[in-house]
């Protein structure tokens, strides 16, 4: 396969990916994250890395608006749901791993 239908492919897939986290809103995020260590926010944070990288000219709003289709805000105020004790639990222990792990490869978390 060569570099140009990879990226084209690689690109439809993530457009599939953001589309569907759109149209599935109770699909909480610290449900993605307990269970697979990325969320809705961790898509918007890396689209702005890549963006900046290439010298586009962006704010995290702006990214979350993108992975999100509506201001982060706005979403919020529909979509979330309060996280139960044990869910937040959970998170938290994630956030001591993952930064653990992010300062293992000499990364920030």
């Amino acid at each position: 396969m060569d570099d140009t239908t990879r990226t084209e492919i690689e690109a439809a897939v993530f457009r599939r990916l953001q589309d569907h986290f759109q149209r599935k809103p109770d699909v909480q995020n610290i449900d993605l994250m307990n269970l697979a260590d990325f969320c809705r926010n961790c898509l918007s944070k890396w689209y702005l890395a890549e963006a900046e990288q290439r010298g586009v000219a962006m704010d995290y709003d702006a990214a979350r608006e993108v992975i999100y289709g509506m201001p982060y805000g706005e979403y919020k105020a529909k979509h979330q749901e309060k996280a139960s004790a044990e869910k937040i639990t959970i998170f938290e222990e994630g956030e001591k791993r993952r930064a653990a792990e992010a300062a293992a490869r000499g990364e920030s978390h």
